[in-house]
């Protein structure tokens, strides 16, 4: 391949690699490439556990008593206010926040951010 001068005039300058560094390079490459593979198949096992995933619209105390008093058409206020991202949890666990989204006259969360996967390790201890 022939060096061609930039619009300055410049060579531009290119490391030459000798051949036992070049072939060690794509050595390791293939090694990684391998490694790679390993660890995929490894978890591959895992990809098909069964997860639950729940939101929660939200929360309100309440009495018995009051209870006693709903029927059809009773509106129950919740903690939540418009607009406010939703909890996403996984296995009951906090894992991500998002906004409620209509998809084909479906409810569904559109994931606006992710908890710390180190913080969800600390809440485990």
């Amino acid at each position: 391949m022939a060096a061609v001068d930039d619009e300055y005039g410049a060579r531009p300058k290119v490391k030459e690699v000798p051949e036992e560094e070049g072939r060690a390079i794509s050595e390791k490459t293939e090694e990684e490439k391998r490694a790679l593979a390993e660890i995929s198949s490894e978890l591959d096992q895992y990809l098909d556990i069964p997860l639950t995933v729940s939101t929660e619209l939200g929360r309100t105390k309440t009495t018995v008593r009051e209870l006693l008093k709903y029927n059809a058409g009773t509106v129950i206020p919740l903690n939540k206010l418009v607009g406010e991202p939703m909890e996403i949890f996984i296995n009951g666990m906090l894992t991500a926040r998002g906004e409620v989204v209509v998809v084909n006259e479906r409810f569904g969360i559109r994931v606006t951010d992710v908890i710390d996967p180190m913080d969800l390790i600390r809440q485990q201890s």
